[in-house]
């Protein structure tokens, strides 16, 4: 069996409410899946079951109550539980992409600056590298059809579908091992909507491990090789 880029073993999650005595709130009790390159595993159930949550697991932006999230970054296995800061920063770099709801940049930067900045990161102050970067930064604003005469403005001013579209371009430009995908499509229309299924079907053809939400069930099922149901590791506990 090959080494999977992604492996959760008996992960749980759960949160305390600090400001009800101390309250604990159960999500999960044992999370286990692998995720392969290749594959792109669809996590499916209600709203409110903890979808976003165990991308955020993985993510680190949430730290797990128990058990081992093990990613397999270009230097070896990392487990996300126990990463040092530094190393998270160098993982997120690197090895795993995530595409949330919501586009969080510094204000006042162009557009254009926005997407090329992962590959320009890696370009250091080698001009030759910036330009390539943003070379490919105005082919993937192309590609998700946002207008050349906004490539220059800031992504705060423009309209949730675009906003999305500058989320997605930026956080996929540069090829990793591993991507999360929360709700990508949810404010596009139906031709970005295809373009993002093309850009999710590359990606997996590459070797990517992908795990994404969907509320659209005709994208999941275009893009799924798995499908999981997160209702399957909710906690029975009260």
């Amino acid at each position: 069996m090959t080494t999977p880029l992604l492996l959760l073993q008996g992960v749980a999650k759960r949160f305390t409410l600090h400001h009800q005595n101390q309250l604990e709130l159960p999500v999960f009790d044992a999370v286990d899946l692998r995720v392969s390159a290749g594959e792109c595993v669809v996590l499916d159930g209600a709203s409110g079951l903890g979808k976003s949550t165990l991308l955020k697991l993985i993510y680190a932006n949430y730290r797990a109550s128990a058990g081992r999230i093990t990613v397999q970054a270009p230097a070896g296995p990392v487990d996300v539980t126990e990463v040092a800061p530094r190393e998270l920063v160098r993982l997120r770099r690197d090895t795993i992409g995530y595409v949330s709801q919501f586009l969080r940049v510094i204000p006042r930067v162009p557009a254009l600056d926005v997407v090329a900045e992962p590959l320009a990161e890696d370009a250091g102050d080698d001009p030759a590298g910036i330009e390539a970067a943003r070379a490919e930064a105005r082919r993937w604003l192309a590609r998700l059809r946002i207008p050349e005469r906004l490539w220059h403005l800031p992504p705060a001013t423009f309209s949730g579908g675009e906003q999305q579209r500058i989320n997605i371009a930026r956080n996929m430009i540069k090829p990793k091992p591993l991507l999360l995908l929360d709700e990508p499509t949810a404010s596009l229309d139906a031709a970005n909507t295809a373009t993002v299924i093309e850009l999710i079907r590359e990606a997996t053809a590459r070797g990517a491990a992908i795990v994404g939400i969907f509320h659209d069930a005709e994208v999941g099922a275009a893009v799924a090789t798995r499908r999981v149901n997160v209702g399957d590791f909710r906690s029975t506990r009260p």
